[in-house]
């Protein structure tokens, strides 16, 4: 605990600039770190959260009474012509541009996505109707409960539309995953990478947000977007205090002013009423809320 930083405002490490202060705050680099860190809080009984880039995360105003731990173990290795492996901690555009490299193509999807290859792989991330589950192959994990590093199969993770396993599940930590790619020439792979930029400039908004808000809605094989559900309640471009549903994209919140978390948490607690209210659906949130 010596090493653990205190009172650690918890907004500079987030997309989206919201949320208080956690206890204590402690950066792993190496399996070992993260070991002995989860062991001391468990001494200390304290709780504890695993921290990528931040997005998709919402820290509410009173910020974590516990332990934060940023992930920032991250490496990547090439074992096969088609395979990368890549530490949690990663920058998912590290892997990204690393798949590149190689010509390799499954991951042209994420281009502009801020996360990291653990909280991918937690949310399942994804876009263009593309998920990061279509590329992993199997993760290393830490079982808190047992303590032990344990390598685990595709089926393991139990992937489905924006989740997996891992999501809000302290029990499992991701280590590193390896990936499967499949070859390409790179004109191809250029070709989809300006396609996905020129979508996403058009999309989504400028501004601190954590990404989409919501769930899109799964029935059978259709999705129905969330966004276009909240555009038709007419809620586009709502304000609360600094917080706006985003007047480009109806499923982002984006921080316009200084929001609060109570801002974001009252704009989706109204697109969650009205929406049922008006078309008689219930909308789920895709953003994990650490309280």
């Amino acid at each position: 605990m010596d090493n653990w930083e205190k009172d650690i405002e918890l907004a500079q490490y987030t997309t989206f600039k919201i949320g208080g202060k956690a206890d204590y705050f402690y950066r792993v680099k190496s399996v070992d770190d993260l070991i002995e860190s989860i062991k001391s809080a468990k001494k200390e009984n304290l709780p504890f959260f695993i921290l990528g880039s931040g997005s998709n995360l919402l820290v509410s105003d009173e910020g974590f009474r516990g332990l934060v731990i940023k992930m920032e173990y991250g490496f990547i290795e090439k074992p096969t012509e088609s395979e990368i492996i890549a530490g949690a901690g990663m920058l998912l555009s590290t892997l990204l541009f690393e798949s590149i490299k190689y010509n390799l193509s499954g991951l042209e999807w994420a281009i502009g996505i801020p996360g990291t290859v653990g909280g991918a792989i937690c949310g399942n991330s994804g876009a263009f109707g593309q998920s990061t589950s279509n590329s992993v192959k199997s993760v290393e994990i830490l079982d808190t409960e047992t303590m032990e590093v344990e390598n685990k199969i595709f089926e393991f993770c139990d992937f489905k539309y924006r989740r997996s396993i891992f999501k809000n599940n302290n029990r499992y930590i991701i280590l590193s995953a390896a990936f499967e790619f499949q070859k390409n020439n790179k004109e191809e792979i250029d070709k989809n990478i300006k396609e996905y930029i020129s979508q996403r400039q058009k999309n989504n908004p400028i501004g601190p947000s954590a990404g989409c808000v919501f769930r899109n809605i799964q029935k059978g094989e259709e999705k129905i977007s969330v966004g276009k559900i909240i555009e038709a309640c007419r809620l586009k471009g709502k304000i609360i205090g600094g917080a706006q549903i985003s007047d480009k994209h109806a499923n982002f919140i984006v921080n316009i002013n200084n929001a609060k978390a109570k801002d974001v948490l009252d704009l989706i607690d109204l697109a969650k009423k009205t929406v049922k209210l008006q078309e008689g659906f219930d909308i789920e949130e895709e953003i994990v809320i650490l309280k």
